[in-house]
This record gives C-alpha cells, sequence and structure tokens, in this order.
C-alpha cells in the first residue's frame, strides 16, 4: 500500500477525476424541465375527478373532490414556481397554465348552483338568474383576458400577470374552497354532540345568504380586474 501511494504521489498512475458539479446540475435542469407541464396536465385530468366527486353529494365523494381540487390549486402555485426557478418557461406551457385554471375554477363555479343546500341558498333572495349572471360575468372575464393573451403571444409580446389579478385567483380559490369545506364538514349534522354541532354550524352558513353575497364579491373583484388588463394594457405587456 505503500508503495501505491509513492508511485501515485510521483503522479504515474492518473486520479480519477471529481464529480463535477454542473453536470449534476444540467441533470436536474433536464429532469425538471418537463415538471412544470406535467403538473400543469395532470391539474387539467384531475379537474373533472374532483368535480364528480363533489356532485355526488355523499360524505367520501365530497371528500375526495374537495381533496383533490385543494391539490389542484396547490399545483397551480409550484408548476409557475419551479418553471421561474430553473428557468424552463416555455410558450406551451405560458398557454398550458392558463388554461388548466380555466378548466379548474371555471369547471368549479359552474357546478356550484347544483351542490345542495347552497344551490337553493344562492338562488333565494332573487331567483336563479342571479347567481347564474355572477357566473356566466366570472367566465366572460377569463375569455376575454384569454383571448387578449393569445393576441399578445402572437404578437410576440406576452402579456404578464397583473399583481391584481394573482389576488382575484387567491379569491376565487378562497370562495370555492369555503363552500367545498363547508360542504364536507355539513355532513358532521347527523352525528350526535359536539361534531353535529359542528356540522350543523356549516350546513347552516351554507344555507344562508353567505353563499350569495361572497359570490357576489367574487364576481366584482374578477370583472376589475379584467377591466385592468384592457385599460392598462401597456403596464401588463
Amino acid at each position: 500500500m505503500a508503495g501505491a501511494s509513492a508511485v501515485m504521489s510521483r503522479g504515474i498512475l492518473p486520479r480519477l477525476p471529481a464529480p463535477q458539479g454542473p453536470l449534476r446540475g444540467g441533470s436536474l435542469h433536464a429532469l425538471m424541465k418537463h415538471v412544470p407541464n406535467a403538473l400543469t396536465i395532470g391539474r387539467i385530468l384531475v379537474t373533472p375527478l374532483a368535480l364528480w366527486g363533489l356532485f355526488t353529494g355523499t360524505f367520501w365523494g365530497q371528500f375526495a373532490g374537495a381533496t383533490l381540487f385543494i391539490l389542484a390549486a396547490i399545483s397551480d402555485y409550484w408548476d409557475g414556481k419551479l418553471a421561474r426557478k430553473y428557468g424552463v418557461g416555455s410558450r406551451i406551457g405560458r398557454f398550458l397554465d392558463p388554461l388548466a385554471d380555466k378548466v379548474l375554477v371555471l369547471g368549479a363555479f359552474f357546478l356550484v348552483p347544483f351542490l345542495e343546500p347552497v344551490g337553493r341558498a344562492l338562488a333565494g333572495p332573487a331567483g336563479a338568474w342571479l347567481p347564474w349572471l355572477a357566473i356566466g360575468l366570472i367566465a366572460a372575464r377569463d375569455l376575454a383576458v384569454t383571448v387578449l393573451r393569445m393576441y399578445h403571444e402572437r404578437q410576440d409580446r406576452p402579456l404578464k400577470t397583473l399583481t391584481a389579478a394573482k389576488w382575484k385567483t387567491a379569491w376565487q380559490l378562497t370562495f370555492l374552497i369555503t363552500i367545498q369545506v363547508s360542504l364536507v364538514f355539513g355532513h358532521a349534522r347527523v352525528l350526535d354532540g359536539f361534531l353535529g354541532d359542528f356540522g350543523g354550524f356549516f350546513y347552516r352558513v351554507l344555507e344562508s345568504p353567505f353563499a350569495l353575497v361572497f359570490l357576489l364579491m367574487t364576481t366584482a373583484a374578477t370583472v376589475y380586474t379584467g377591466v385592468l388588463y384592457f385599460v392598462n394594457r401597456e403596464e401588463a405587456v
């Protein structure tokens, strides 16, 4: 062993190269290149399952649906964060990400009037036309901004997401998740004791005007941010 060490010290035998950081970083970069788009596509595929679970009206169905919806909403944050962190943004990603958001969020909005008891509560004060008008305005705003975004993409001038629009998305998700979680907790009303009272509270909230007021506030915030895109177009480019 001493002789081998002496030979190596005199440079007769070559030393093995140490692993290089750039190679490891390059492999990670190549791997992460596909993760954001995979999350986005996964969000699109999960959406029908989440909506179907919520529509069943059963505890386990709505529990699974709400869980899938929340996970899909979280993935919306991570796909953008990873794309920015590793510099792997792409044209297809810029197209798919807002599309996945629209499929998830608008699908959930259109489902809300069919969920009981919140559907009856939304239609109670003024009739079913009011919640459907509110949801229609939300959809129209998102469609208009999507068309505007596609126009700027074709002009090679990507449309930046306004800060107000990010808050709008957070508000929309808060509304939808609040409704979904309340539906899940509301199933506990049939139990005895504290759990029954706990579930009854959420069920009564869904039967109250709370959902309609929350929906109208969400619609107002959504339409307002849509107007900003067209009024301050230069700031958004």
